[in-house]
């Protein structure tokens, strides 16, 4: 695997983390005061680009949409896809040698 790209990978992951918990905490504080929402949608994009694990950590810290099926299983569910496609690529790129 290229050294350069894990510079970028960490700071990809560590920015779309950031925007993940921003929009959380934004969409925590709109159902308190019944303003504007950010859509379950945006939520959903936000984690499957890579903001999975922040989502949902910040997600039962703050105690927002816990009783979310979606979110409750989904986070998690695309997280073990992550972590798939993560083990899959870093295979492939060493050879198919583990």
């Amino acid at each position: 695997m290229p050294e350069n790209i894990m510079p970028f990978t960490y700071g990809y992951l560590t920015a779309i983390s950031l925007v993940a918990v921003i929009a959380t905490l934004v969409d925590k504080r709109a159902a308190k005061r019944n303003s504007q929402r950010i859509a379950e949608r945006t939520l959903i994009i936000l984690s499957a680009l890579g903001g999975s694990v922040a989502m949902y950590v910040i997600m039962k810290i703050i105690r927002h949409k816990t009783k979310h099926t979606k979110f409750m299983v989904g986070l998690p569910v695309i997280i073990v896809l992550q972590i798939a496609a993560a083990v899959f690529i870093w295979w492939r790129w060493n050879g198919g040698n583990l």
